[in-house]
């Protein structure tokens, strides 16, 4: 199961994907289908990233975390 470990709520739009960067801040990228979209930095929190995570912002618009299924790696 995720936990959400961001405080800050943000809203999504249509033509983008979301995904925290390596510098601890969410960016949105635009999608194949929207043309005239720019890649832009959207939230002013940093998430400080642990290990064995898989980070990404939920349904609520929180980033949260979920623990990674290695398979003994």
């Amino acid at each position: 199961m995720a936990e959400r470990i961001g405080s800050e709520k943000l809203s999504r739009e249509d033509g983008y994907l979301y995904f925290l960067g390596k510098d601890g801040y969410v960016w949105r990228t635009p999608m194949k289908t929207n043309t005239r979209g720019r890649k832009a930095k959207v939230g002013s929190e940093k998430v400080n990233r642990a290990k064995g995570y898989l980070y990404f912002l939920d349904k609520g618009g929180y980033v949260a975390r979920a623990k990674m299924n290695r398979k003994g790696r």
